[in-house]
């Protein structure tokens, strides 16, 4: 084995194991030698401190109706700041993953500045609401995008991540992520990338993957979930997950990335409702694993009612397993999907009138398409002639 493969390996071994980041509070005498221990150890580590520039931002969205010049500002900084230093206030998160260590305004102050920009779409009580709530998205490919519009809007105080699968040059199309991230666990991949927007959302992965053993765990494992969005592949996991999310009165939202279709069943105000609208009734979830494609293809019919798919996702589908090995998406209608998943799970989650259901957010209706994009697609057979 040569150098550079032992290197890869103990890079992969060492960068999996870890997706939180570590808190240095200065204030804190144990902190404060375990970070001097932590940089002196580390002459690598990239330190990134703008607690000045945050602080001026804090003091002038304390002070909205004011235009405050820059000695102003700079008299209440030393007003907050009292007998601290810049350097001892505030916290300083250090990421493993990359080495560097960042100074930044406390969780209360930050989250304050962080979100001021949502003031009042969304209103501070509804921050405070969303901030105690709990969101599992079982499935990083599109749940990588509802994760991210979730921790970005911070419509959420928790998130459970459950993907078994790593990130393949293939998921580049649609994912978010640097290529350094090629071959790691989804689910570390977009844990990481929240730590970095924002440390103090709690987030829990699952990077095993939803089985019928830890299923329960995971909609319930230190409270139970109050939304649950499913965008997974596997066939016998969308059944088992919404078994369970009914019994724990648990709501589901699920994204497709086609015609920007959100299924929503309100389990928590619906308890009997039939899963998935009943359209697969009576079928066991055992007996959906280890389907050909073929069959695959055929309960993914029955799931999106596939009169209702657009053409070229249609067409497209009769392509799995002969010219391409699974069902297309796209990074514009994944993001797009992202963008309603949240929306739908931000209303649930400040009891809004949400209702089960299927709706579309049908760009091509909604703007309207051009002759030459509403053809139906050739056949690879044809194509190939």
């Amino acid at each position: 084995m040569d150098i550079f493969t032992k290197l890869a390996e103990k890079n992969s071994e060492k960068s999996e194991a870890t997706f939180k980041p570590i808190f240095f509070r200065l204030n804190n005498l144990n902190d404060k030698e375990n970070l001097e221990i932590l940089v002196d150890n580390n002459p690598d580590i990239s330190v990134f401190d703008t607690i000045y520039d945050q602080l001026f931002e804090l003091v002038k969205i304390e002070n909205p109706a004011v235009k405050l010049s820059r000695e102003e500002s700079n008299a209440r900084i030393e007003k907050h700041l009292g007998e601290l230093t810049f350097h001892e206030y505030g916290v300083w998160v250090f990421y493993p993953w990359s080495k560097r260590l960042i100074h930044l305004l406390d969780e209360k102050e930050f989250i304050k500045v962080r979100t001021n920009r949502n003031n009042y779409k969304i209103t501070p009580e509804e921050q405070q609401i969303l901030a105690t709530k709990k969101i599992g998205i079982i499935g990083l490919s599109i749940g990588h995008a509802v994760a991210m519009t979730l921790a970005t809007e911070r419509s959420v105080g928790e998130l459970r991540l459950a993907d078994y699968d790593t990130i393949e040059l293939s998921n580049l199309n649609r994912i978010q992520t640097s290529t350094h991230n090629l071959g790691m666990n989804k689910s570390v991949v977009a844990a990481r990338a929240i730590a970095e927007i924002d440390p103090f959302i709690n987030v829990q992965i699952y990077r095993e993957g939803i089985s019928e053993i830890n299923i329960n765990d995971f909609l319930t494992d230190g409270g139970n979930l109050d939304v649950l969005v499913e965008v997974c592949d596997g066939l016998d996991i969308k059944i088992l997950a919404r078994q369970r999310a009914r019994h724990f009165k648990i709501p589901v939202v699920m994204d497709t990335s086609d015609r920007g279709m959100i299924d929503i069943e309100r389990f928590d105000k619906e308890p009997e409702r039939p899963i998935l609208h009943g359209l697969l009734a009576g079928i066991d979830p055992a007996g959906l694993k280890n389907l050909s494609a073929k069959e695959k293809i055929q309960v993914v019919g029955k799931i999106i009612n596939s009169d209702q798919i657009s053409s070229r996702l249609k067409a497209s589908l009769n392509e799995i397993g002969q010219t391409i090995s699974s069902w297309p998406q796209l990074g514009s209608a994944v993001a797009l999907g992202g963008a309603i998943t949240t929306d739908t799970c931000r209303k649930i989650l400040l009891e809004t009138d949400i209702r089960s259901g299927r709706y579309y957010v049908d760009i091509d209706e909604i703007i309207g398409i051009g002759e030459g994009d509403n053809v139906e697609l050739e056949s690879a057979e044809q194509a190939r002639h």
